[in-house]
């Protein structure tokens, strides 16, 4: 059955749902499709499940810094409880996001889309055409070049596991696998992080990286570099992962083996060629209006777009805001990247926000930078947390902040204070002016600068 629309939106993730719904209140005829359940990565299999679980591996964390200084009970994770309680968020999504939408006026479809002409897609057996068609598909997990790849777990299904294995090797050394791991070890697993070369957490800070490293190393997160896997063999009680490090075969036994090795725009299964969607390994290539260089009827957001954005969901969320008022106004509106933050939620946690310390030094700017061991100072003593580090960048002729670096439990929240001074353009001097409330380790910002 053919049906038109003003506008067909494929993916429900936080780029499509809010595209599909602001141009539906503007009066546009709106579709929307998804082959999986409404809400995107973020709310189902990413963001806020991991969230949950890094929460209570926090406590655990707390509690044992204080024993013998107040407190006297440890705790421990209990693995089947603690999934339970993450579904209470991820569960009822779905529904939600679909009911939200529809009360939007959005025409909700579920399957897989196929574009079968530049302005056509089909789903089951409905061909949907429309004027303009919105990709927002994300990203799914990079294909790897190992010899039985097809014994990997997936980020999302180790989500979902009715019981922590005790043997936990995590193929990849990026931000999921660091905080997967400091999950799986402070549930008391034996952990294995094998990273091909020798940075790992790559776009973060390496002064800060090492540090995590060596703290994770400390918590039984056994880190192994420039160890590139070949081949993870079924064996009768688990797996064995086999690497090349140095020219020499290692290998480690687990009982699962977890994808870590990055994720990819989400586009194999779209037919970009019917529709002539010019596309790259970066996603769906887009001009700075987020249109596609070689169909203007399609435009993208999100994991899938390739833009300098980082694949983070307030990005998508930003591009989205951009698309929407595109398609409703006419191509006028760019995004701005300047400052976005990025978090791993490790304990201690890892943010950035703004240029590294490498991209500064090498830019025509008088820059600072200052790299500090707060670690004494009281908001992080009080609790006993022993990693406190700060590295704040600074345009020494404008006084304004042009990148944070951070390595403490508060870096989630401290961070944003730092990007909202980037975006904003704010100088060292105006953020020492305001009044902050004390102590929290907002008002250490003074210090930090």
């Amino acid at each position: 059955m053919s049906k038109q629309f003003d506008l067909i939106v494929i993916g429900t993730g936080p780029s499509g749902g809010d595209i599909a719904s602001k141009c539906s209140n503007s009066d546009l005829n709106v579709a929307i499709i998804d082959s999986r359940g409404y809400g995107g990565t973020c709310p189902l299999r990413g963001c806020n499940p991991k969230k949950v679980l890094t929460s209570a591996t926090n406590i655990i964390d707390q509690n044992a810094r204080m024993q013998g200084n107040g407190l006297e009970t440890s705790s421990k994770i209990n693995w089947q409880d603690l999934i339970a309680f993450k579904r209470n968020f991820t569960e009822p999504v779905p529904e939600a996001k679909e009911k939200s939408l529809k009360d939007a006026g959005v025409t909700t479809f579920h399957g897989e889309a196929q574009f079968i002409g530049e302005k056509e897609v089909q789903v089951g057996n409905d061909n949907l055409k429309a004027s303009k068609i919105i990709i927002a598909t994300g990203a799914s997990p990079v294909s790897l070049p190992i010899e039985g790849e097809e014994h990997l777990t997936y980020s999302d299904e180790f989500l979902e596991l009715e019981e922590l294995p005790e043997r936990i090797i995590f193929v990849g050394g990026g931000y999921i696998s660091f905080e997967f791991a400091h999950i799986a070890a402070r549930s008391g697993s034996e952990v294995h992080i094998i990273q091909r070369g020798e940075q790992p957490l790559k776009g973060f800070d390496q002064d800060l990286v090492n540090k995590l490293v060596k703290k994770s190393t400390d918590i039984g997160v056994n880190v192994h570099l420039n160890a590139s896997v070949k081949e993870i063999e079924k064996t009768a009680d688990g797996y064995t992962v086999k690497a090349d490090k140095n020219g020499e075969e290692v290998t480690w036994q687990g009982d699962i083996a977890v994808h870590g090795g990055g994720r990819a725009p989400e586009i194999d299964a779209l037919n970009l060629e019917k529709a002539n969607v010019a596309y790259e390994k970066g996603g769906i290539t887009v001009n700075e209006f987020m249109q596609n260089t070689s169909n203007p009827n399609i435009y993208a957001a999100g994991d899938v777009a390739n833009t300098s954005g980082s694949p983070l969901t307030p990005v998508g969320h930003l591009e989205a805001e951009i698309v929407a008022e595109n398609i409703l106004q006419g191509n006028q509106k760019t995004a701005d990247y300047t400052g976005v933050p990025s978090v791993v939620f490790t304990t201690p946690k890892l943010a950035a926000a703004g240029m590294s310390e490498e991209e500064a030094k090498e830019s025509s700017l008088n820059v600072d930078i200052n790299y500090m061991d707060i670690a004494d100072w009281f908001t992080y003593k009080h609790t006993n947390e022993n990693i406190a580090l700060v590295k704040i960048i600074t345009d020494k002729d404008s006084d304004h902040i042009i990148g944070a670096h951070l390595l403490t439990g508060k870096a989630d929240e401290l961070i944003n204070y730092f990007a909202m001074a980037i975006q904003l353009k704010l100088t060292t001097a105006e953020l020492k002016k305001v009044t902050y409330a004390f102590p929290t380790a907002v008002s250490d910002i003074p210090s930090m600068l």
